[in-house]
């Protein structure tokens, strides 16, 4: 694949492209996450309708700025949301547009509150499970016992919930980081009868065609057969298609 370049080896987009296609492909190549990728283009596209939609080339350090300040003073946002919209827009200059904004950018900042956090006790915790029954209960309990992110959580698979070891491989986690992480005996019984109910579910699924279930990096071309391997899935949700959308533990809403 040819990789276009400029004197300063910095990736140069596909200038054939729209501009929020060109963010796209830029963030793709430099792998960011998907959120932040949707995070990016929502506060380019904000951005450039504050300023009656005037492409970013023809604007610079100035626009930046006063959008920026507006944040503050009129829509009230909190420091860390001024931030992600300020690296947003850095991100856009340097990576996209290969603009240099000179010098340190005068803007008025959001003020930082700084707060106790807020933590939940453990016998909070235990009202609200007793409040909360089925899968959405062994989500909740798998978030708190285990310390999973939602999407985590989400994206756990069957083949990476180790019961002997008492452990659980995160893939591809914050960061696009793999971590290991505990696993409560409390939760044994309750997963591992939830699995056997997913396997039953799955063998019908591919008996009837479907039971596909979405894999990363182009695993499925790869290897064929994975896709509907028990072991690769955890719990599916059936599409219109008949091919399976996405896998994860919370998406056994139908079967609940």
């Amino acid at each position: 694949m040819q990789v276009n370049s400029n004197q300063n080896n910095k990736f140069v987009p596909d200038r054939k492209l729209k501009l929020m296609d060109q963010v796209k492909q830029v963030m793709r190549y430099h792998h960011y996450a998907y959120k932040t990728e949707q995070a990016y283009c929502e506060w380019i596209m904000r951005y450039i309708k504050f300023h009656n939609k005037k492409h970013p080339a023809k604007m610079g350090k100035s626009e930046i700025e006063t959008y920026l300040s507006y944040l503050a003073t009129h829509a009230n946002v909190a420091a860390s949301t001024q931030r992600q919209a300020l690296n947003a827009l850095v991100f856009l200059y340097d990576k996209v547009l290969l603009q240099e904004i000179s010098g340190e950018l005068a803007l008025i900042r959001s003020r930082k509150n700084r707060r106790p956090p807020v933590v939940m006790s453990q016998d909070e915790v235990a009202r609200v499970l007793q409040e909360i029954s089925g899968v959405h209960a062994l989500m909740l309990q798998l978030l708190y016992g285990c310390g999973l992110r939602l999407m985590e959580c989400l994206r756990l698979r069957i083949k990476d919930i180790d019961f002997e070891r008492k452990k659980i491989f995160v893939r591809d986690g914050k960061g696009s980081k793999d971590r290991v992480t505990l696993f409560p005996n409390e939760l044994h019984k309750s997963l591992q009868m939830h699995i056997k109910k997913v396997q039953k579910l799955h063998q019908q699924d591919v008996k009837e065609g479907y039971g596909e279930v979405w894999l990363p990096h182009a695993l499925n071309r790869k290897y064929a057969n994975a896709a509907t391997l028990c072991s690769s899935a955890s719990v599916r949700l059936r599409a219109s298609s008949g091919k399976v959308m996405v896998c994860g533990l919370s998406l056994l809403l139908e079967y609940a």
